[in-house]
């Protein structure tokens, strides 16, 4: 072969190495292709957890309502101006009535609920009280008025599933979920403390008050009333009262306008302590010191005695003598709060037997609630 035609074999050669070598760093370098993989065959479109809460929305939300409440108050040039509070309200029962807060409604002039949907109804004052923070309120029945399914709150546990339906700041019909976090805890309302509330960690803001807490059979077991905060936003702690003290309530509501507490007759006392008793000069015990009865009370009757001599405390007169109550039904009673929620649980003309410390002796009596003859409309009565 000549050298003229070695040359183009050659360079035929030489074009087909660069070309593979070009190729090869082509296909080297370039970014890998995106494989989009074929869905399964089948799948769970959702969680069940997802499902239980989008089930709890479709079925509970028709009945919670955005409750406006317009009140009328004196500004600083003390020139009437109107006041508008925002909250949230379930409805009940089909004749209409919607179970809030009391905080809520407080004394509203007007009030308006705003259903799922949008369309508005004017709502009427049913009855309200201090002490549970509850209040019902009523709205003409319509066509297609949904009632929300009312559950059991006496057997719940920690860890079960939650979810609440309410109108944070004012933005309708929001669902945010979580657990019950504990149970039994207290919250402070009006000056007196409410034992034996449902903490959960399902989002709570101002505007979720007087809404429904569901559970994941989508019924209601508990009344969103408030969270405990530092910063005025929701810090993981929110506190909603167990339907079924919300019922007993609620009915006595309707039926009367306000709650009826049982009621014994305590007038005035002082709640003490081991140390504070011995200063006193008492036996050193923790319960409640009866300073006065109201004549003719439960307790008066059952023979309870009040205080028959004036000492001075911190500069501050009191009655000595009378009996200390340490427990009742056989629970301690340190507090004047937990003998009222022991009572609460009660109805009218039911026994409670009350262990108490005279002198140096310590015996029960049973004592049968009454109806404190005070009590007005709207407030929970002094017990």
């Amino acid at each position: 072969m000549t050298k003229s035609n070695r040359l183009p074999i050659l360079l035929t050669v030489l074009v087909i190495f660069l070309a593979g070598v070009i190729a090869g760093m082509w296909l080297k370098w370039r970014p890998a292709p995106t494989i989009i993989q074929p869905p399964p065959q089948q799948y769970t479109a959702l969680e069940s957890s997802e499902a239980v809460v989008m089930k709890a929305y479709q079925l509970i939300s028709p009945a919670v309502v955005n409750i406006v409440a317009q009140s009328l108050a004196l500004n600083f040039f003390m020139q009437v101006v109107p006041q508008v509070g925002q909250g949230s309200g379930f409805v009940i029962d089909t004749d209409g009535h919607i179970l809030t807060n009391n905080h809520v409604v407080g004394n509203a002039e007007t009030l308006e609920c705003t259903f799922m949907g949008g369309k508005k109804v004017q709502a009427k004052l049913v009855g309200r009280d201090l002490g549970s923070d509850l209040a019902v309120i009523r709205v003409t029945p319509f066509s297609g008025m949904a009632v929300a399914p009312v559950g059991d709150s006496d057997h719940l546990t920690p860890g079960q599933r939650v979810i609440a339906i309410g109108n944070p700041f004012g933005f309708q019909h929001t669902v945010t979920s979580g657990f019950i976090s504990a149970l039994n805890r207290d919250l402070a309302v009006e000056g007196r403390t409410m034992m034996g509330m449902i903490q959960t960690d399902a989002v709570i803001n101002p505007g979720n008050s007087g809404g429904p807490l569901i559970d994941s059979r989508c019924q209601v077991i508990g009344v969103n009333s408030a969270i405990y905060t530092k910063s005025g936003g929701f810090m993981g702690i929110g506190l909603a009262l167990p339907i079924n003290k919300a019922k007993k309530v609620a009915a006595q509501l309707i039926r009367w306008g306000r709650a009826i507490y049982p009621w014994i007759g305590i007038k005035s006392y002082m709640e003490i302590d081991p140390n504070l008793a011995k200063q006193m000069g008492l036996s050193p015990v923790s319960g409640i010191l009866i300073f006065e009865l109201s004549s003719g009370s439960p307790a008066a009757k059952a023979g309870l005695r009040g205080g028959d001599r004036i000492a001075y405390y911190l500069g501050r007169p009191i009655l000595l003598g009378g009996d200390v109550i340490l427990s009742v039904n056989g629970k301690a009673t340190p507090t004047f709060d937990e003998l009222n929620n022991v009572l609460f649980e009660k109805n009218v003309g039911d026994t409670v037997r009350l262990g108490i410390l005279r002198g140096q002796q310590q015996f029960s009596v049973d004592v049968t609630t009454g109806t404190d003859p005070r009590i007005q409309n709207s407030s929970a009565g002094v017990r």
